[in-house]
């Protein structure tokens, strides 16, 4: 125990040495900690606020402003109301799910003009963050370095339960422990989750998606990205499940929203729920997530986006179905395009081989040290050797059988079906039916948004690239048949599968599962489609991931180790924990930058930007008669400066996933924008943060307030908010 109080102590000590980090640096820094660590260099920046007024467990603070938005992005409170704002394409798959051919609201926009036309949203929730509190020695406690993994495992399992029973909370709460910095540190967090969350407004894709995938990642950036929600709690304003009786929830703070617009220069602050960073992998990890994983996932995506996308522009309904499915696909394909060419362009792995230099130097000094880390990278270098072809089946599995072969999605759900009941016994017939409401609404949910002709091509194209991808030795015996039954001709092997299996049509699927349980299970173990599926789970699950999922669990130990190891050997190296789906806080300011010779890049657009890209009837550059006409007439009201609406800004706050969402705010914590992207060469920035090319893009809160306002007719909804303009200390009525 006396290596991890010492690791610990490391910890604190060189957070603290190091508080005067440079926004210029990077970093998401836990809240809870501001007021010790970074709070003198923020206000230094220009912030206008205490620590407390940040983060505060006994008084309101903007934390309480900040949700985490279905888990997976970031949204602020904008009144006393219960009012919230995030972002259009984290709101998009529940815009999509209430969107019909003859309410289109992907198409045309949404706007509640009451609270009782606002559309209730079943599994949404919305989670504020009530405390976080360092339990390190709590959850390490018996732990110590000749201990295996397994073991370690288990005592820190044993910890948390014994924390969980110890720590205090409402019955309306829920407490997790989130590792940090690799498990060399660990923090409790106690949160209230909300579940009745209604739709209010969105704008049309037109506006909340204009320039698509065309845009996505890219500045100059034109986007509306955003949308409007309301949290709903029980008259005590605590969660509750959906009830007409529940009242707009009261929230301890809400965030003023600012007139004054941004400048370059200006200090911006962004808080949210980053989902993940991998700040501190060994050089070896990163060359093989740039040359081999990424043009892997990446080619993968573009074969099955280029079909999908043909089959949307040619038909409204499938546009519908797969507008949510075709956004989350897209999204990631052209983040790894441009994060392996921001690795390029910024040297990262050469910088990081001469940072593994500096450290082995450091290692090697102290027989004490040299001992310990001596072999880290040594071993780094073996085991990833070996990982490599594992790594990369794992991912082709992962990509076609999880995320873009729908119907073998359905091969995988229904696997685990036959699975439990056969090993259900004497029960297999109980099981079934206990389980078969579960999957009827499953399935209800899938062929709501599928279409079997589209599937078809996306699975003739892709079993071929998972055929000719993976090593030959990771390949299923009974697909490779059925490839050579058919002269390896993908096309008619797809027409035979499609043709023949109930799990491409609702009617036949429901059919087949309305059937006596022992009749229905022996129908799903024949369906070509199922057994296809099946044949690559069980040649993955046999043989890919035993071997993946043990080399990687060496690496994530390495990586523990290398971790404690930087922070003991790097005392002039400012370091800050991985982003881990908590909540963070980053700093930075207002600013253009140069992607490459000669290009420089202004920090604001504007509605003329917008105008200028228009391409009438383009799904992408479409512009809606009514901005059109509001353009024309110079209808801009107070959102106007210099006569033109500004419609986004960058900055140098470092960002992910996750925060998306999340508020931008001035030096006094109000909002002025709200952040949804990053720049194509930046989004290395979860392994490589470079100020020089990475900045985060945000929507200029002035031009969501001009679309509510001025497009969507939902003044009322600026009735709610607090406008300020503090640079001249005036509240606007």
């Amino acid at each position: 125990m006396r290596f991890f109080r010492f690791l610990l102590l490391n910890i604190v000590a060189l957070l603290f040495a190091t508080s005067n980090l440079s926004a210029q640096d990077g970093g998401m820094w836990i809240p809870s900690l501001v007021k010790q660590l970074n709070i003198d260099d923020m206000q230094d920046m220009g912030l206008k606020l205490t620590a407390d007024d940040l983060y505060s467990i006994n008084n309101s603070s903007i934390k309480d402003a900040i949700v985490h938005f279905g888990g997976g992005c970031t949204a602020e409170m904008i009144s006393n109301q219960g009012l919230m704002l995030t972002n259009h394409h984290c709101g998009y798959g529940k815009i999509q799910a209430h969107s019909t051919l003859e309410n289109n609201y992907l198409k045309d926009g949404f706007w509640a003009m009451n609270k009782n036309e606002e559309l209730s949203n079943p599994g949404l929730t919305a989670t504020f963050i009530i405390k976080i509190e360092d339990v390190t020695n709590e959850i390490l406690l018996g732990v110590n370095p000749e201990m295996t993994e397994v073991d370690r495992g288990t005592q820190i399992s044993k910890n948390i339960v014994i924390l969980n029973s110890i720590i205090k909370i409402e019955k309306y709460q829920n407490l997790k422990v989130k590792p940090f910095f690799n498990g060399n540190q660990y923090f409790a967090i106690i949160t209230e989750t909300y579940k009745d969350v209604r739709l209010v407004g969105a704008p049309p894709s037109m506006i909340g998606k204009f320039g698509s995938d065309t845009d996505n990642w890219i500045w100059p950036r034109h986007t509306g990205d955003f949308s409007l929600f309301r949290i709903y709690a029980s008259t005590e304003n605590r969660p509750a499940e959906y009830s007409e009786e529940n009242i707009p929830y009261k929230p301890k703070h809400f965030l003023p929203i600012s007139l004054d617009g941004v400048q370059e220069g200006d200090f911006t602050m962004v808080y949210g729920f980053p989902g993940r960073t991998q700040e501190y992998l060994p050089s070896v990890a990163i060359k093989q997530i740039k040359d081999v994983i990424n043009p892997a996932r990446i080619e993968i995506r573009i074969k099955a986006l280029k079909i999908v996308d043909k089959e949307m522009r040619a038909d409204e309904e499938i546009n519908i179905q797969y507008a949510s499915k075709y956004a989350g696909i897209a999204n990631y394909w052209k983040k790894w395009i441009g994060e392996n060419k921001g690795l390029e362009v910024s040297g990262a792995i050469s910088k990081r081989e001469k940072y593994e230099v500096e450290l082995m130097e450091n290692i090697n000094s102290n027989p004490i040290s040299k001992a310990k880390y001596g072999n880290l990278l040594s071993d780094f270098d073996k085991y990833y050797s070996e990982f490599e072809k594992y790594n990369l089946a794992h991912n082709y599995y992962s990509e076609i059988v999880y995320r873009n072969v729908e119907i073998l999605k359905v091969s995988s759900v229904l696997y685990r079906l036959v699975n439990k009941y056969e090993e259900a016994g004497d029960k297999a017939d109980e099981y079934f039916t206990t389980m078969k409401p579960e999957i009827d609404n499953y399935l209800k949910g899938f062929y709501k948004n599928y279409n079997s002709d589209v599937d078809k091509k996306v699975f003739t194209t892709l079993i071929q690239e998972y055929v000719e991808g993976i090593d030959k030795s990771f390949l299923p015996e009974y697909l490779v048949e059925e490839i050579d039954d058919y002269n390896n001709n993908y096309t008619k092997l797809s027409d035979k599968v499609f043709a023949k299996s109930a799990l491409v049509n609702d009617t036949d699927m429901f059919m087949l599962l309305s059937k006596s349980p022992s009749s229905a299970i022996a129908k799903i173990k024949k369906d070509p489609a199922y057994k296809i599926g099946v044949s690559m789970i069980k040649a993955y699950n046999e043989k890919v991931k035993p071997k993946y999922s043990e080399i990687n669990a060496e690496i994530k130990k390495l990586q523990r180790i290398y971790m404690a190891a930087q922070i003991e050997m790097m005392p002039n190296k400012k370091f800050y924990p991985d982003a881990n789906s908590t909540l963070r806080i980053t700093w930075g300011k207002v600013d253009g930058y140069e992607p490459k010779d000669g290009v420089y890049y202004y920090p604001k657009t504007y509605l003329d930007g917008i105008m200028e890209k228009y391409i009438p009837g383009d799904y992408e550059f479409h512009v809606p008669e009514k901005l059109r006409k509001i353009y024309e007439e110079k209808d801009f009201g107070i959102y106007a400066e210099n006569g033109k609406i500004p419609v986004g800004f960058i900055g140098t706050n470092h960002t992910t996933g996750g925060n998306s969402g999340s508020p931008a705010l001035d030096a006094h914590g109000n909002l002025i924008g709200l952040n949804f992207d990053r720049v194509w060469e930046g989004t290395m920035s979860d392994y490589n943060y470079d100020a020089k090319i990475c900045r985060n893009i945000m929507v200029d809160v002035k031009y969501i307030l001009f679309i509510i306002d001025k497009y969507g007719d939902a003044k009322y909804l600026l009735d709610e908010m607090k406008l300020v303009r503090p640079k001249t200390t005036l509240i606007v009525d």
